[in-house]
């Protein structure tokens, strides 16, 4: 099997045609077709079929699309690994990562990141992990760093770096800033956020387990700027980490309502392939991200009532 004929396969199903999939690898569209039949031929099975608006795998192509994407990302880390270890450091790195640890240890890990791989070219990705598995899985994407799945892929592993505590917070002067306890905010309307699946469930599961009824979740949102907009524009309270509270963007149009119970405490981990080694770049930003975990405060943990486990807890 070629090398070249995976490479326009995977070409044609990112693209959507033979001819913009020729355009895409640089050569003719009867060579990128002859590719495909070869390999169809090769493998028994039809990978394409073809629809009024291009071409798009069958469900054979798809299972196979999977491991020809894999087979082309890990050829593509060894070569960067290769450039790395000769001394030229260069290549890419694919980091998929929530809110808390942009703002805890993105700041000085890319410092050091930055001096040792100037010219490792670094694409953060805001996004929580269910949206960004798969590209774990196939190789695509380096990392993970965020809030613990709940469910995790079999191919991948999870390395807790820390654990941090959420407050309530609300719009400067709202009128339930000197609330201390979750039975006064029953009746307020709440904003959750969708770094999870589901984020009406984190707030619900919340209320019942201090034996509350769940709280009204009247908006849904799914970036930090518009989690800010919300709050800073309606009466609507979130749940968030603390250290978004400190956050200087944040603690301008924001106040942190002192509720007495304590709400559970969240994982933040590292998830990897472990059948995809990293590359030397990679491998270093994982350790710098370890490194100034390392360094973070520990808070005391929150009892046993308001934890959540470590395979449970996404945000």
């Amino acid at each position: 099997m070629k090398l070249s004929a995976l490479r326009d396969f995977v070409a044609v199903c990112q693209c959507g045609s033979l001819r913009a999939a020729a355009r895409q690898v640089g050569v003719t569209q009867p060579a990128i077709t002859r590719s495909i039949q070869e390999l169809e031929r090769e493998l028994g099975a039809p990978l394409l079929e073809r629809r009024s608006q291009g071409v798009r795998p069958t469900a054979v192509g798809e299972a196979f699309l999977r491991r020809a994407s894999a087979v082309g990302n890990e050829l593509e880390r060894a070569r960067q690994e290769v450039a790395q270890l000769t001394g030229l450091h260069s290549g890419d790195l694919a980091v998929g990562m929530s809110g808390v640890p942009q703002i805890t240890l993105l700041p000085d890990a890319l410092q050091s990141f930055r001096a040792r791989y100037p010219r490792v070219k670094i694409n953060v990705v805001d996004a929580p992990y269910h949206r960004i598995q798969s590209e774990l899985v196939v190789g695509s994407m380096d990392i993970y760093v965020g809030p613990a799945p709940r469910v995790l892929s079999g191919e991948l592993v999870a390395e807790r770096l820390f654990d941090h505590e959420r407050v309530v917070i609300g719009r400067r002067g709202h009128p339930m800033r000197h609330a201390r306890s979750l039975r006064e905010l029953v009746h307020c309307e709440w904003l959750a956020g969708c770094s999870m699946q589901n984020g009406d469930d984190d707030i619900t599961a919340l209320f019942l387990s201090h034996g509350l009824p769940a709280p009204r979740i009247a908006m849904q949102a799914h970036a930090a700027l518009t989690y800010l907009l919300g709050i800073a524009n309606t009466d609507l309270l979130m749940m968030v980490p603390t250290y978004w509270a400190r956050f200087p963007m944040w603690r301008e149009t924001i106040e942190v309502i002192e509720v007495g119970e304590a709400l559970r405490s969240r994982q933040i981990c590292l998830v990897h392939n472990p059948a995809m080694p990293l590359t030397p770049a990679a491998d270093y930003f994982c350790d710098m991200l370890r490194r100034v975990a390392g360094r973070m405060p520990r808070h005391p943990r929150p009892p046993a009532v308001a934890c959540a486990p470590f395979d449970s807890v996404e945000a």
